[in-house]
């Protein structure tokens, strides 16, 4: 109940007092082992695993705690033992010619290239060792090194910027400054931010350069590989080790975070994104990380304080200002938003994520909800001039205009071409059907509206609308069903409406948008 209030620290020592008191429980056991590893808490996470390993019921991915310790304290005979337990197991033996290549590398025993070997060439071994082999070969100050760190670096998708780094690091460490700003090959906030710190003469935190770092990468793609395979749980379990051998990895931290926040603990994410420096060079990727969990965790004001920082700043970007925008607007501060969008657009380059249409959509949406519809339809208008085969944009300003009984044949034309574009779409498909209803075409309209509903049978807005439509069709009954699906949800204005209808029918005054 402690750990479930987010009071981790008395979770820790009730689990701890606990497992102290029946020692020989596997499920108390497994539970402390659990929160310790969650919370951060090595000495009851490794009480936990070893009272399992006592009974021989520690699993394949528990034992990685101990592996870790291990290196983590140079007790290098242990590591071994540990690392022929989990070969023994087979479940995760994929990655036991990695650990013994850092064995090796942190012992001084043997080579660590030829124990990566019996990898061999294909399959999943295969995949980390070849990774592996390039941080090896950099860690060795191996000539080859840093061309084969930039090799791995290119052909690993998104770490590949998380890589580059770690190289620069290590060789900007070692006084190799041209190599290490040529590791830097990619243009990203973080690369910028890396080559900013060399160019300084200041260090460069995330090298891996020791085994407990080479080990901690290795428990990092692990930690990605299988908590996106639904298990965020062990991948978590991954993660945390990640951190615990190399706490100096913004990478380590931000894999734990994102894991945390899928299992809707978004308080302890954002505690540990506190570890990344402002310093790092992934410094801006925690700060958005973190306003991404403040925003799910439902702390969205905490998340528009931070937001607002980032856009003040004078290194704001156009995702600053978009971000902004978003909160303003999911905390119903409209004009606010749209004020944020236009900075959006302003600081907008070609290659930036978003379209300019986009924006425009955008920023039309929230000057319509703050009321300024001249504004709003010049955005509008803007957005369909840029994209006219954009569906959203179609309905959003040709709905507009029906609502407002504006150039209603104009306003069809768009829903229509709207709907071909995406028939499958719900509210589009409300679109359609309530233009037809203000047409008094109720034959072709119902049907819509009712495809509409049954696609996404909670909307407030589309039962309604088909409320109102059963009504002017004399179907009172079903009018009121529909109503009623729809008051479930309904919230002020708008539930005191359907209310007054569900009790009178129908009015020119009740009638929907």
């Amino acid at each position: 109940m402690a750990a479930a209030e987010g009071a981790n620290d008395q979770a820790g020592a009730r689990y701890a007092a606990a497992l102290a008191a029946a020692p020989t429980d596997r499920t108390i056991a497994g539970q402390a082992m659990g929160h310790g590893v969650r919370s951060g808490n090595w000495r009851l996470a490794l009480d936990g695993a070893r009272a399992l390993e006592r009974q021989n019921a520690l699993l394949a991915d528990a034992r990685f705690l101990l592996v870790a310790e291990a290196f983590r304290t140079h007790d290098w005979r242990g590591a071994r033992a540990q690392i022929e337990a989990i070969e023994r197991d087979q479940s995760l033996a994929f990655t036991v010619p990695v650990l013994r290549a850092w064995l090796a590398f942190g012992a001084h025993d043997g080579d660590p290239i030829a124990a990566l070997s019996a990898a061999g060439s294909s399959g999943p071994a295969a995949g980390y060792a070849a990774e592996h082999r390039a941080l090896l070969l950099l860690a060795l100050g191996r000539a080859e090194g840093p061309a084969e760190m930039l090799a791995a670096a290119r052909s690993a998708g998104p770490r590949g910027v998380r890589l580059r780094i770690a190289g620069a690091a290590l060789l900007a460490a070692r006084h190799q400054r041209d190599a290490a700003l040529a590791t830097l090959d990619l243009d990203t906030p973080a690369t910028r931010a890396a080559r900013a710190l060399i160019q300084a003469n200041r260090s460069v935190p995330g090298a891996i350069g020791t085994a407990e770092a080479g080990v901690g990468e290795l428990m990092v793609r692990l930690a990605l590989d299988l908590g996106g395979q639904d298990m965020s749980q062990l991948g978590t379990l991954f993660a945390r080790l990640a951190t615990r051998l190399d706490p100096q990895s913004a990478e380590a931290w931000l894999v734990t975070a994102e894991l945390l926040g899928q299992q809707d603990q978004h308080g302890l994410a954002v505690q540990v994104l506190g570890n990344i420096p402002a310093s790092d060079p992934f410094a801006l990727a925690a700060r958005d990380t973190r306003i991404r969990l403040l925003i799910e965790g439902g702390q969205r004001e905490a998340a528009l304080g931070l937001a607002r920082q980032a856009a003040d700043a004078n290194s704001a970007r156009q995702s600053d200002w978009l971000r902004l925008g978003q909160i303003y607007s999911e905390l119903g501060r409209q004009r606010e938003a749209a004020d944020a969008f236009s900075r959006a657009l302003a600081l907008r380059t070609p290659d930036d994520g978003q379209d300019e249409w986009q924006l425009q959509l955008m920023r039309g949406g929230a000057l319509d909800q703050a009321g300024d519809w001249p504004g709003a339809r010049e955005a509008l208008r803007r957005a369909y001039a840029l994209a006219p085969q954009q569906p959203f944009v179609l309905n959003y300003l040709g709905y507009a205009l029906l609502i407002r009984n504006e150039e209603t044949a104009e306003a069809e034309r768009l829903i229509r071409e709207a709907h071909r574009l995406a028939p499958d779409n719900p509210a589009i498909t409300d679109s359609l059907g309530w233009a037809l209803y203000h047409k008094g075409q109720l034959g072709e309209a119902i049907p819509l509206l009712e495809q509409a509903a049954q696609a996404e049978p909670a909307d407030v807005e589309i039962n309604e609308h088909l409320g109102d439509a059963y009504y002017a069709a004399g179907r009172r009954v079903e009018a009121r069903f529909a109503w009623r699906a729809a008051s479930v949800y309904a919230e002020g204005a708008t539930a005191t409406r359907i209310v007054a209808k569900m009790e009178r029918g129908l009015t020119p005054e009740l009638a929907a948008r």
